[in-house]
């Protein structure tokens, strides 16, 4: 029988995504088995499957690791023991595959003693019939025992196998890969799947979980203290123990805002960076033991000075949790703005309170569609990243701008479109103040949104993101409204 592999172990190994698998599956070109497919199926699928990383894939990589706000690396292999602990179990699998074997040679050896002794009471038309039997009986044994083609696919699992580990979380049934030294909290967070935890360092332990199956190490030492009866359920913190073997666990996962609690952190200036002359890029990062647990789409308040403060929206990816980005634009008169343009500098305490907002990703929507009025790609970014890391089927992204210099970073948009197969990406530019539309402007922006959806037929098929200034939201709103989607298919966001 062909090996069977997860969906999440065989996109890995192919090379694809797996919302691409489940395309295939559910046009009947791959079967599919409670979320398993065998390597044979992989094979007949992709026939030409290359084995090896190309340049092309590595540079690729590299652009999906900046826009998810991930670490551009080399992957690590796990450290000493876990890896020991992975080839060891490998190994008990190899023992009993060897011994398996042994006890069918053993077996052969008993039946042709038992034919022998049969045999020799048969007539000899019986026996010529018990020597056909033999001869197939040898020839089916000696094409078993032939080591005949060695399945490439089969060998690289085995090499996954050590350098990563799966866990399934239970009982949403989502699916990670923990990969190099990373916790399984850590591994979690960068795939995008929001458990719950507090501290991540040892301290609050809101990341118990359960372990159901397999093995895990404990690689961080922690002050809070697990019961012993807890302890002999299985219960662990993710944030303080790897997975050695494919592990399946039960815990808490995030499904709304209102999971998310209520934080106040002592954050740091890592760099204030000019985008343009009216546009900072703010770079936060919270003490190891503080992160920032938000969900993507949401905002934060952030205090400067003595008094000086601002809600803005988070312009990073939660798989970052630990480096916080905000844009933030010059407003004449605006003393928050004014003081993180002329005086914030590297090093100085930020006070950061949140998150708060409803404009979150709905994460089971194949088909998305953003929309980013000026400085409301701050929030849409942070959609975008997540919906990455998720592997949304298709994403597409129009940013409308004031003039040119509005849309601030066009680069981050162009990596994605080139480095993903996926993800579209338009600009359009509205040729007056997205801040102030009415009368004409409205007919103008009506006009460039009828467009779009005249020229993309699936446009209504998926769901809407909006965000931007209050009054170029309002009206692309009512525009999707006003082509029969519901609302609970068109989020909005007021960004200034």
């Amino acid at each position: 029988m062909s090996e069977m592999l997860s969906l999440t172990r065989a996109a890995r190994l192919i090379g694809v995504t797996r919302t691409e698998f489940q395309k295939k599956i559910r046009s009947g070109e791959m079967i599919s088995h409670d979320g398993m497919v065998s390597i044979e199926n992989l094979l007949k699928c992709y026939p030409d499957t290359q084995l090896e990383d190309t340049a092309e894939t590595r540079r690729v990589a590299q652009i999906k690791e900046r826009a998810f706000g991930k670490r551009v690396f080399e992957r690590a292999l796990p450290d000493a023991e876990v890896l020991a602990a992975r080839v060891t179990e490998l190994s008990k699998k190899l023992a009993t595959n060897q011994g398996q074997v042994k006890q069918f040679n053993a077996l052969l050896v008993k039946l042709w003693d038992k034919l022998a002794e049969v045999e020799s009471r048969l007539n000899s038309e019986s026996r010529m019939t018990m020597e056909y039997l033999k001869r197939w009986i040898k020839h089916e044994v000696d094409l078993a025992m032939e080591p005949g083609f060695i399945n490439p696919l089969t060998i690289k699992d085995t090499v996954l196998r050590i350098i990563t580990a799966q866990v399934t979380v239970m009982p949403g049934k989502q699916e990670f890969l923990v990969e190099g030294h990373d916790t399984l909290l850590e591994a979690a967070i960068r795939s995008g799947i929001p458990l719950n935890y507090g501290c991540s360092g040892g301290n609050c332990g809101l990341c118990k979980a359960r372990v159901l199956s397999g093995e895990v190490k404990k690689t961080r030492l922690h002050d809070f203290v697990i019961s012993e009866a807890e302890i002999s359920q299985g219960y662990i913190l993710l944030c303080s123990n790897t997975a050695v073997s494919d592990v399946v666990i039960e815990a808490a996962v995030a499904g709304s805002v209102q999971d998310i609690p209520f934080q106040q952190i002592s954050a740091r200036v890592k760099s204030v960076g000019h985008i343009t002359d009216d546009m900072a890029l703010l770079h936060l990062q919270t003490p190891r033991t503080q992160r920032l647990r938000f969900l993507a789409g949401q905002s934060a308040t952030l205090r400067v000075g003595q008094s000086f403060s601002a809600d803005l929206p988070i312009a990073s990816c939660p798989c970052d949790d630990r480096n916080v980005l905000f844009h933030i634009h010059r407003q004449s008169g605006n003393l928050f703005s004014d003081y993180v343009f002329d005086r914030l500098k590297q090093n100085d305490v930020v006070e950061m309170e949140g998150p708060h907002g409803e404009f979150i990703l709905h994460e089971k929507s194949p088909r998305l569609y953003f929309f980013a009025f000026n400085g409301g790609f701050a929030p849409i970014k942070s959609l975008i990243e997540h919906a990455l890391s998720l592997e949304a089927e298709t994403i597409y992204l129009h940013w409308f701008g004031s003039s040119q210099k509005n849309i601030y970073l066009p680069n981050i948009a162009h990596a994605w479109r080139d480095a993903l197969d996926n993800f579209h990406y338009e600009e359009h530019i509205a040729g007056f103040d997205l801040r102030s539309v009415s009368g004409k402007r409205e007919e103008t922006l009506l006009r460039q949104l009828d467009n779009i959806n005249a020229g993309d037929t699936s446009l209504l098929k998926g769901d809407i993101y909006i965000a931007g200034p209050e009054d170029a939201v309002s009206i692309a709103e009512q525009f999707f409204l006003g082509k029969g989607l519901p609302k609970t298919r068109v989020a909005v966001a007021s960004v200034k």
